[in-house]
């Protein structure tokens, strides 16, 4: 049982490295913590698309917060 359970996870480790190598050539941005998350939340049915344009959303809410931070500075 301990067998079957090490090849699953060892095979859930390179499903993710993969995922994160994929990740990066494609330039996204995503540490493997948030490229897990984003796995963990389309297995549980969340549109890619729209979760994909959530993250978009936030990364420019957050340049923005940044560049007005900077100017007050």
């Amino acid at each position: 049982m301990a067998s079957a359970a090490n090849t699953n996870l060892n095979a859930v480790r390179e499903t993710m490295d993969v995922l994160l190598e994929i990740s990066r050539l494609l330039n996204t941005g995503l540490d493997m913590e948030s490229l897990s998350i984003c796995v963990r939340l389309c297995e549980q049915g969340i549109n890619p698309e729209a979760l994909s344009a959530v993250i978009k959303e936030l990364r420019k809410a957050s340049e923005s917060l940044k560049a007005s931070e900077n100017c007050a500075n």
